[in-house]
């Protein structure tokens, strides 16, 4: 007599078959899933939610007047306000009080994954937040916004303008930025361990940008990458 187990684990309904051994019932599971290993259940589960390669560059609408693009808009440097502040027009769209700048592509589902180059700068935050968000504000400050920060060297995780430290030995020449829209969860990553720093549980509702904000030096993104299989 055939019966249904569940693995709660994953969720999946496992075919199973009642036969009889020494006046006892054991259950033989079906072969397919004879030998299954916890790496095949993992990455079972990371497949349940898409996986997709962002490509963005910085919208250069949307930088606040301190800040300057290069490296073919995939760069953002800072400049002090008042002495040399770039040239983008006024539009609805540009940060008006804070040195932020987006990423050009909205995300409204996946799993996507990018890189940021923060060696040349001491002070920054990086991270998402809702495309529409109030242009008067930072991100961070508010609940529109998720975000990674690095001042006074020490690592910080922030949203709706509350601070949670974040516990990194030194500061990696590049970190990473993992995001799951379905999970709602944004993780910190160290790609040169390739290991998760921190995640931030979320409440995603609306499409999402990259987000940047800069008050020293200079920071380079990568998009377009593979999420790690690790991940």
């Amino acid at each position: 007599m055939a019966a249904c187990s569940r693995l709660s684990s994953l969720g999946i309904r496992v075919l199973a078959q009642r036969v009889p051994w020494q006046g006892r019932c054991c259950l033989q599971e079906t072969a397919q899933l004879v030998g299954v290993r916890r790496q095949v259940a993992c990455r079972f589960l990371a497949q349940l939610t898409p996986r997709n390669n962002i490509k963005f560059k910085l919208d250069e609408k949307t930088a606040h007047s301190s800040l300057e693009l290069f490296k073919k808009d995939t760069g953002v440097l800072y400049y002090m306000l008042g002495v040399d502040p770039t040239k983008v027009p006024a539009n609805p769209e540009r940060f008006r009080e804070w040195a932020v700048v987006f990423g050009d592509t909205a995300i409204t589902t996946g799993r996507h994954y990018w890189e940021v180059s923060v060696c040349k700068s001491q002070a920054f935050r990086i991270g998402v937040a809702d495309s529409d968000m109030s242009r008067e504000d930072c991100i961070g400050t508010n609940n529109s916004s998720w975000v990674f920060g690095y001042t006074h060297r020490k690592w910080y995780a922030m949203t709706t303008n509350e601070m949670v430290p974040v516990s990194l030995v030194g500061k990696p020449d590049r970190v990473g930025l993992l995001l799951d829209y379905e999970g709602q969860k944004l993780a910190l990553v160290d790609p040169e361990k390739q290991s998760i720093i921190y995640v931030m549980n979320t409440n995603f509702k609306t499409p999402l940008c990259p987000a940047f904000a800069l008050w020293d030096g200079e920071l380079v993104t990568h998009s377009e990458l593979q999420i790690p299989d690790s991940f």
